[in-house]
């Protein structure tokens, strides 16, 4: 599927603390049990305070592939979506499926719940080893998917923890714009 070169406008990546953000949501790279892990996961929890926890256990977990949403509590941002990612075990157990499922799961919430501007860390990236290039290009592919198809939401940011985060995530949405380019040159030559 080709990709719009204004769905390719509404994604960008910032190498920012996403803890820091004051968007609708951010995404938090959340486990089953919905509580306070390592990585992102903690330092999203720590930032909000105790009754995002409090909440999280009230709804009782979350399936592999799903998302649950939440108030923000302490963020600056209004909303946290729990999006649970897959932990890589080498990729024959539908972890490519399963990060893309989370990923539509999350925006699937940002839409029902009118949020205009959303950010993403790199889920299942850190402690659930997820090879960090693969899981880019399906979030890149997925977002994009997503959002040709619908209005809201109507900017996505993908956030880098760190120098090399930075450069995959920006390869990754290069590559898809490239790829957008490279369906427009072949659209646009005569047979």
């Amino acid at each position: 599927m080709t990709i719009a070169r204004s769905v390719l406008e509404r994604m960008d990546v910032a190498g920012t603390d996403i803890t820091t953000l004051a968007l609708d949501a951010i995404v938090n790279a959340a486990n089953e049990g919905l509580t306070d892990g390592a990585g992102v996961c903690g330092a999203i929890h720590r930032a909000a305070g105790p009754r995002l926890l409090e909440r999280c256990l009230k709804l009782r977990g979350c399936p592999t592939g799903e998302a649950r949403i939440t108030e923000g509590y302490n963020l600056l941002a209004g909303y946290v979506i729990h999006a649970v990612g897959p932990v890589w075990r080498g990729g024959n157990d539908d972890e490519d499926a399963l990060l893309a499922s989370c990923y539509r799961r999350a925006l699937g919430l940002a839409a029902a719940h009118g949020l205009g501007h959303i950010a993403f860390p790199a889920i299942s990236t850190g402690n659930f080893g997820f090879p960090a290039e693969r899981a880019a290009k399906i979030a890149m592919r997925t977002v994009a998917d997503f959002l040709s198809e619908n209005a809201t939401p109507a900017r996505v940011t993908f956030c880098a923890y760190g120098p090399s985060s930075m450069a995959i995530l920006k390869g990754a949405l290069a590559a898809l714009t490239q790829g957008e380019m490279q369906d427009a040159e072949t659209e646009k030559r005569p047979d």
